[in-house]
């Protein structure tokens, strides 16, 4: 399998980042990203020899302790004492493949070699990476502004041979697992403690996964929306170009285009009209998808532009011999953008809910709740009241996390992002809204065994040809959260386009 190869001449795209999470192939650090690197290291250590002048986290303490000169015999101790004393994270451990993807990420910023790191500490990253030796991490401990401190903390104290990772099923010391490759623990030099520890790789592996999830709902909501409108005998009339072309979102004229194409050729769009209008959530589809696609292509480039910065402090700069304090750390771009995230998927799976509701109410010749004998038989009753408890969690996570801040660091520290927290809120919005569609799919797949021996489109029989492969017909009240969780699983997993 070909490696990829981190370089600063080559953006890191998200398409890129999708190809690495699907097929794993290993990375390598590029010649140019070792030749910046050490550049970039070299100039430091010869510039804090020759002028002792402050250098804020080199020379001086951390936060509010940036006043306390460090003497020079200290100093490595200094970098030490920042990864321990950081490493306070609590709650849910992040899940391995987004430890997996931070350690890139980590490796992405230091690439551009304006951080004062040795080589080698970029390169053990990038071997950790490889062997998918990952750092046990937690999600709680960021405010998302000096970037996300503890959560990195985690991911890079292995590397002094300190904590613990998750390496082959099991949970080892750190120690232990190096010991298998005779890896030596890193010894930090001037600032590499600080450029590990300040970063946005927490909130932006969130927020890569997410806007890849996002991007798959999209394209799953217009199919599942296509096959709820066939099943529920709506009209095709509100997807018309005209309609869409004096209105033109790109997002809503992307949608109406894609739903018309998944109905052509259908039988049932033949059949006579059973009322003259649909409701909203039938007609609008092209006005709330597209306005969540035209939210997720805003994410998507705050997402990539991150992905390819440098997100630590302070900033090195060899060629202007310029070693320059600031604020890149600070998630807010990402905060808003994760918020943002959050209320556009969560759109989808409201309208989704909605759907649900309507094809098992019992209009247009459909039975009640989809199932013979209703009275008897609950049918699809409950999966809708499932759906609908998701989506008004959903309205509660939704809360905003970028407006709040607490101040922090004796007041140095004054305002915060909140990143952390917007970035695993939208987490959760992603995978409950994964369920709601599923839903929705189990619900219109059923409806639509009601309108044999019509059929719909070649394209949208092919899904509902999968899904029963894996969600049989409800003919009698079954035992049912299997069936939901299969369904969830086949929203994530379906090849949607």
């Amino acid at each position: 399998m070909p490696t990829h190869t981190i370089s600063p001449a080559q953006p890191l795209t998200l398409a890129a980042l999708a190809a690495l999470l699907a097929d794993g192939r290993p990375v390598a650090l590029g010649d140019d990203a070792k030749a910046r690197i050490t550049a970039c290291h070299t100039y430091l250590h010869q510039r804090i020899a020759e002028d002792d002048g402050p250098i804020y986290g080199i020379n001086t303490g951390f936060g509010s302790l940036c006043n306390v000169a460090i003497p020079q015999e200290a100093r490595a101790q200094l970098q030490v004492n920042l990864m321990m004393s950081h490493t306070c994270g609590t709650g849910a451990e992040v899940p391995g493949h987004l430890v997996r993807l931070m350690l890139l990420l980590k490796a992405q910023s230091l690439s551009y070699g304006h951080s004062g790191v040795q080589t080698i500490t970029a390169e053990r990253l990038v071997a950790m990476y490889n062997r998918e030796m990952l750092p046990v991490v937690y999600e709680q401990g960021s405010l998302g502004a000096s970037g996300d401190l503890a959560p990195l903390a985690h991911l890079c104290l292995p590397l002094l041979g300190l904590g613990e990772v998750n390496y082959m099923g099991y949970r080892l010391s750190a120690t232990d697992a190096m010991s298998l490759f005779s890896w030596a623990p890193i010894v930090l030099q001037a600032k590499e403690g600080l450029a590990l520890l300040n970063g946005t790789q927490f909130m932006l592996a969130y927020a890569v996964d997410g806007v890849l999830r996002a991007q798959r709902l999209a394209n799953a909501a217009d199919v599942i929306g296509a096959l709820s409108t066939e099943a529920f005998g709506g009209s095709p009339t509100p997807f018309s170009e005209n309609l869409h072309r004096i209105r033109p979102h790109a997002g809503q004229v992307l949608v109406a285009r894609r739903l018309r194409e998944l109905l052509a050729g259908s039988e049932l769009q033949a059949q006579p009209r059973l009322a003259v209008q649909d409701p909203y959530s039938f007609r609008c589809q092209p006005q709330v998808h597209g306005a969540t696609r035209d939210a997720l292509a805003y994410v998507a480039q705050v997402v990539e532009i991150e992905c390819n910065s440098v997100t630590d402090n302070p900033n090195i700069f060899p060629d202007d011999d310029q070693i320059l304090s600031g604020g890149n750390f600070h998630g807010q771009p990402l905060a808003l953008a994760l918020d943002h995230l959050a209320v556009a998927v969560a759109e989808l799976g409201s309208i989704s809910e909605r759907r649900t509701y309507q094809l098992i109410s019992g209009q247009r010749g459909l039975p009640q709740y989809l199932v013979a004998e209703p009275g008897l038989n609950s049918g699809l009753m409950i999966p809708q009241y499932t759906a609908a408890g998701i989506v008004s969690q959903n309205k509660q996570l939704c809360t905003p996390a970028s407006v709040d801040s607490i101040v922090s660091s004796n007041g140095q520290e004054d305002h915060v992002s909140m990143g952390a927290n917007a970035a695993t809120k939208a987490r959760r919005v992603v995978e409950n809204v994964e369920q709601v569609l599923g839903i929705e799919l189990m619900t219109a797949v059923q409806a639509l065994a009601f309108r044999r021996p019509g059929r719909t489109s070649a394209a949208l029989e092919q899904v509902v040809d999968a899904f029963r492969e894996e969600v049989k017909f409800v003919g009698q009240d079954r035992v049912l959260y299997p069936d939901l969780h299969r369904a969830a699983a086949f929203v994530r997993k379906f090849d949607w386009q």
